[in-house]
């Protein structure tokens, strides 16, 4: 069952910068998350491939919105990206985040980027604060 964006902290509006660059956040639900981006010629690095940058905030924006979608703010503790292949403009790349672990002040992310093909393009762990209570705990 898909929750609505609208009881994620933050969304739909959504974070100001990924919405910027076109990331489009395509599912939320607790623990859980989808966003998509279509690489741009603007996005590229002096190599002429899609810049860390651009990978680590769609990473991020999935990462962001699974870490919130419980209804309780999550701030980042630690972040790691590792970067597997390299894309260039016109493609769709998926960030897809899945909590690996809940407790009442972390969760663990891991959040998988993937080309149009199904190919890994980057890996990234993370790690949240959970602040405040969850909702109705006392």
């Amino acid at each position: 069952m898909e929750e609505s964006r609208e009881k994620v902290p933050g969304f739909p509006g959504g974070d100001p910068f990924a919405r910027q660059l076109g990331v489009e956040l395509a599912q939320v639900r607790p623990g859980y998350a989808v966003a998509r981006l279509v690489v741009t010629g603007s996005m590229l690095n002096v190599n002429r491939v899609t810049h860390g940058g651009v990978l680590f905030t769609l990473a991020d924006t999935a990462f962001e919105a699974a870490s919130n979608s419980r209804g309780r703010a999550a701030l980042a503790l630690n972040v790691n990206l590792n970067f597997v292949k390299a894309t260039g403009p016109g493609e769709c790349l998926t960030a897809t985040a899945t909590e690996e672990n809940l407790t009442r002040r972390t969760g663990l992310y891991r959040i998988l980027v993937v080309d149009s093909m199904g190919d890994l393009v980057a890996e990234m762990s993370g790690l949240v604060y959970r602040k405040g209570e969850e909702p109705g705990e006392r």
